[in-house]
C-alpha cells in the first residue's frame, strides 16, 4: 500500500494511502467523485479538517466531558453487540454435501420453466407495424428492420430480446409469442402499453432442471440463511437462561 506523505497536521501525517482507505469505504457512485486530482485534494481537505477539530476538542477535554462520555458508552456497546453477532454468524457454515443433499431431495426447485427466445420491432402506430410486417413479407431481414424501425433499445441486436418464460413480459405480448412456432412472425401487429409490437419466435425451451453447479452457490446462500436464523434464535434462547431477561408486557 503506497504511503506517500500528503499532509501534516500537529505532527500527524495524513498519507495517500489514507484517501485510498476512506474512498473504499465510499458507495461507488460517491467514490467516482473522490478518483481525480481534484476529487482527492478536496478529500484530503476533509481528512485535515477532522484532525483539526479533533484536535480542538482534545484541547478542550471534550472527551473527557460527562455527555462525550456516555456518547462512548453507547458506542462501544453497539459495536460490541454488532461485532459479536456478526462473529457468531461467521462461524455457521454449509459445507458441500449439505448443499448436494438439499439439492437432490428438492428437485422441484431447480427446475427452469418452458422458455423462449423472441425478437420483436416496437412501433408507435398500428398502421407504421402493417408497412413493416409486408416489408419483411417482401424479402426485408426481420433484424434489419429492428435495426431501422423499433422504438426499443433491442434495435441494435436486432430486435433480440433473449429468453424469457412466462410472467416476465406484459400479457398481451407473452400471449402472442408463446403462441409461435419456431421461425414464425406475428401476422398482424400485437398492442401493449407501449405501442405495437411485430414478434418473431426464434427458439424454445422446454422445461428442464438446473444443473447443480449453475444453482449451487445461490442454495448455499439459501442454507445458510436459514442455518443462521435458526442458530440465532437457539442461542438467543441459550442466553436467556443465562442472562435474566424480563419482559414488561404493560408497555407493549
Amino acid at each position: 500500500m503506497e504511503k506517500t506523505p500528503l499532509a501534516t497536521v500537529n505532527g500527524k501525517t495524513i498519507y495517500s494511502a489514507d484517501l485510498d482507505a476512506l474512498i473504499r469505504q465510499l458507495p461507488q457512485e460517491q467514490a467516482n467523485q473522490f478518483t481525480s486530482k481534484e476529487g482527492r485534494r478536496q478529500l484530503l481537505e476533509e481528512l485535515i479538517a477532522q484532525e483539526l477539530f479533533y484536535l480542538e476538542g482534545k484541547a478542550a477535554k471534550v472527551d473527557e466531558s460527562e455527555e462525550f462520555q456516555k456518547m462512548l458508552i453507547d458506542a462501544e456497546e453497539k459495536l460490541l453487540k454488532t461485532h459479536m453477532i456478526a462473529k457468531f454468524m461467521m462461524d455457521i457454515t454449509v459445507p458441500d454435501e449439505e448443499v448436494q443433499k438439499f439439492y437432490d431431495e428438492n428437485p422441484n426447485q431447480f427446475i427452469a420453466p418452458d422458455s423462449i427466445r423472441a425478437s420483436h420491432i416496437l412501433l408507435p402506430t398500428e398502421e407504421q407495424a402493417v408497412t413493416v410486417i409486408e416489408e419483411i413479407k417482401n424479402g426485408k431481414p426481420f433484424a434489419a428492420a429492428a435495426k431501422e424501425y423499433s422504438m426499443c433499445p433491442s434495435n441494435e441486436k436486432g430486435g433480440d430480446l433473449s429468453y424469457f418464460s412466462k410472467g416476465q413480459m406484459v400479457p398481451e405480448f407473452e400471449s402472442a409469442a408463446f403462441a409461435l412456432e419456431i421461425d414464425e412472425m406475428t401476422e398482424l401487429p400485437v398492442q401493449t402499453q407501449f405501442g405495437f409490437h411485430i414478434i418473431k419466435l426464434t427458439d424454445r425451451k422446454i422445461a428442464q432442471t438446473i444443473p447443480f453447479d449453475a444453482v449451487k452457490e445461490n442454495a448455499r446462500n439459501y442454507l445458510l440463511r436459514e442455518k443462521q436464523n435458526k442458530a440465532f434464535i437457539g442461542k438467543v434462547e441459550d442466553l436467556k437462561q443465562k442472562y435474566p431477561v424480563k419482559m414488561e408486557a404493560s408497555t407493549l
